[in-house]
């Protein structure tokens, strides 16, 4: 009895917070800004900054989209980070072919540096625009991406905008995953908590950028948080911890991008968000690990319990609520919240429970996480990074 009273009140605990991150979805889905013209008096310079490190699938149709936006006065710079396939080669063509591409090649990095961070860096130095976007090179633009952008950001007098994409599953792993997990990230990572000049969060999607030099120069550049694993979430973080004006918009209809490619980087992909964490505070990581589980794990974990040992009545309406919001959350989430997959991979979301979970767990290695084939320890952090 004591054994089913405890498991009943997680149970309804868990199923309650199901519900608060379904219905923020919803309310961030509905109420979020998107991106709307509203003219350019005059067309401001924009470096487009794309490092890129292994990226021979992605960089060209990323290249080629960035080439067929419909603002004029922008340049890209491409920096390869020792690529150890064809990035370079692909990325040498481009520039040869249109002298609005800039190459740069990096064969290695300074210790100290994560190779992102460093390729974004060294780009900067090579820059002279007044606004700065960055980008990853898996990504594709839609044509007035660029122009929309600059338009909100003008006619806002923002000194930052930051885009949310539709995120890119190609793989089944991903696919499975991303949609469960999309609506615990939409609730803390909503844009109307980063808009909200009450709160405290500020983040950057690494996807979708732009930034004022002048700005990205205050905040000490990618030089001050060389270190993070998670640089986007840092300098955002520290834009509107500044003062800085930080706006962030929906634009999954303008722009996409990978969330992985195989169940490799999905997996260190969950790891890195939890390097920062666990390197900053150990007790927080093994809480938000716990939180998780029961979140995701506990709910999987319960229903063989529930069908072959107990026999309480309640604990079968809980967990058959439970099992209703988490399906009904990966099902609108697969519908139209940033992420577009067939339905079927709604039922495997016992599978993307453990994924998930596994993923986080990994991220508390003392030895750290692998990312971009080079190894990140938690050893590097200082105390003014990045906060899940």
């Amino acid at each position: 009895m004591i054994v089913e009273v405890v498991l009943i009140g997680i149970t309804s605990a868990v199923l309650g917070t199901w519900i608060y991150l379904f219905l923020y979805a919803l309310k961030t889905y509905k109420h979020a800004p998107r991106l709307e013209y509203a003219g350019i008096a005059t067309e401001p310079r924009v470096d487009i900054i794309v490092p890129a490190r292994n990226e021979e699938r992605f960089i060209g149709r990323c290249l080629d989209s960035l080439l067929n936006q419909d603002y004029k006065n922008y340049r890209i710079i491409a920096v390869d980070d020792a690529s150890r396939d064809r990035t370079a080669e692909i990325i040498r063509q481009y520039a040869d072919r249109n002298d609005r591409v800039k190459f740069i090649r990096l064969d290695s990095k300074p210790d100290g540096w994560v190779g992102k961070n460093w390729a974004c860096y060294n780009a900067y130095l090579n820059s002279n625009a007044e606004l700065l976007l960055f980008t990853d090179a898996d990504t594709l633009h839609n044509p007035k991406l660029l122009r929309l952008a600059l338009s909100s950001m003008l006619r806002y007098d923002l000194d930052a905008l930051t885009l949310v994409p539709r995120l890119e599953c190609i793989d089944r792993w991903s696919k499975a995953t991303v949609p469960l997990l999309l609506t615990f990230l939409y609730s803390r990572y909503s844009p109307l908590r980063v808009n909200d000049s009450k709160s405290n969060v500020g983040y950057f999607f690494g996807s979708y950028y732009i930034i004022k030099r002048s700005v990205y120069e205050a905040i000490g550049t990618h030089s001050s948080v060389r270190a993070e694993i998670i640089e986007d979430g840092a300098l955002g973080s520290r834009t509107k911890g500044k003062g800085f004006k930080l706006r962030m918009y929906l634009a999954d209809e303008l722009f996409y991008a990978v969330w992985s490619r195989d169940i490799k980087t999905l997996i260190n992909g969950l790891a890195r968000l939890m390097l920062p964490i666990y390197a900053l505070s150990k007790g927080k990581a093994i809480g938000i690990v716990a939180l998780i589980f029961f979140l995701f794990v506990y709910p999987v974990m319960l229903v063989p319990y529930s069908l072959l040992v107990s026999s309480n009545l309640l604990l079968y309406i809980n967990l058959a609520i439970d099992t209703i919001m988490v399906m009904t959350s990966i099902l609108h989430t697969i519908k139209g919240i940033g992420i577009r997959v067939n339905a079927m991979y709604g039922l495997c979301a016992p599978i993307a429970a453990f994924i998930i979970f596994y993923g986080f767990l990994t991220g508390m290695r003392s030895s750290g996480v692998r990312w971009r084939e080079r190894l990140y320890s938690y050893n590097v952090y200082r105390g003014d990074g990045f906060r899940l």
